[in-house]
């Protein structure tokens, strides 16, 4: 579930001379090297981002300045790295359902601005469209024309099938490798997915991914529309460290993808071996502390814990 490093522990030999052997001999137990015992020990990345009474990223603070707590048990923390320069693998995933028919051509136009903002050579991005499915219309490649030719191929569908992108983008950002990030652009609604709420919010935690989703808020379906599914991606985005936003127009939503953007390039690393404990829970929640002057006005997001196991896929 969590990147893993591998301790190596020297375990004394568990063989014994035997008895009366001649003085300044060795048996052939005793040339033996000490065995040796690998035990996998989970490494628990933390990304955080602080920001400002306004919003704006605060970079520049150092290790000291952070204390990580899990389960309310303090951490030592290990790794420590300012985000700005470790790849980022991003899944774009595009609503492309019936209701955005009117918005997707602005949507679209936007995120090529976004793409085209944010990658460097050593990332990738990877676009997904859904409507009643799901489809990778681009693997995961810093192309950028590659990427803006996904975007110009999604299409129009019916239904809304939001969980189930949630889950199957998680799950493919979970093979990567470093920094993981899933922007969601969507009504919020969800009329045929699979899977539910629970296994697509555990899918990105699992994955390490970080939820920015832009909720894009048509102003003629403004009142009376159904918000179960707006109010299950702010959870989202808060359980897993990232953000949501709302965007009733172009602007708003390059404004949206910009703050993503900046947000991206001052996070920080923290990442710790858990200390031992007796507990036997399969979740165990982080809480990150800043020590700095003005931290009382800052606003600290992260992951709000992991899982001690991974489910089946």
């Amino acid at each position: 579930m969590r990147k893993t490093s591998t301790l190596i522990l020297l375990v004394l030999a568990c063989a014994v001379a035997p008895a009366q052997q001649p003085s300044g001999k060795s048996t052939p137990q005793q040339n033996r090297p000490a065995t040796t015992l690998r035990i996998d020990v989970k490494l628990v990345n933390v990304y955080v981002t602080v920001t400002d009474a306004h919003g704006a990223p605060i970079a520049g603070l150092k290790k000291d300045n952070f204390t990580v707590l899990e389960d309310g048990r303090p951490q030592t923390i290990s790794v420590f790295d300012k985000e700005s320069a470790l790849p980022l693998s991003i899944a774009l995933a595009i609503d492309t359902s019936l209701s955005t028919r009117h918005d997707l051509p602005l949507e679209l136009a936007s995120a090529k601005r976004f793409a085209k903002d944010i990658m460097r050579p050593v990332d990738a991005l990877s676009v997904f469209a859904f409507s009643e499915a799901v489809s990778q219309s681009t693997p995961y490649t810093p192309d950028l024309k590659r990427i803006e030719e996904g975007i110009d191929h999604v299409r129009l569908g019916a239904a809304t099938a939001l969980y189930d992108a949630v889950y199957l983008a998680s799950r493919s950002l979970d093979r990567r490798q470093g920094r993981k990030v899933l922007v969601l652009i969507t009504d919020g609604g969800d009329t045929v997915s699979k899977v539910d709420y629970p296994e697509a919010d555990r899918a990105a935690e699992e994955a390490e991914a970080l939820v920015y989703s832009i909720i894009v808020v048509p102003i003629e379906n403004s009142a009376g529309r159904e918000t179960g599914g707006e109010h299950a991606l702010i959870q989202l985005s808060e359980d897993t460290g990232g953000k949501y936003y709302y965007a009733t127009s172009v602007s708003q939503l390059d404004e949206a993808f910009h703050q993503i953007s900046d947000e991206l390039r001052t996070q920080y690393l923290l990442a710790y071996y858990p200390s031992p404990r007796s507990s036997t829970s399969e979740f165990r929640r982080i809480q990150v502390l800043v020590n700095a002057p003005g931290a009382s006005s800052y606003q600290v997001r992260h992951r709000v814990g992991y899982y001690t196991t991974k489910s089946e896929f």
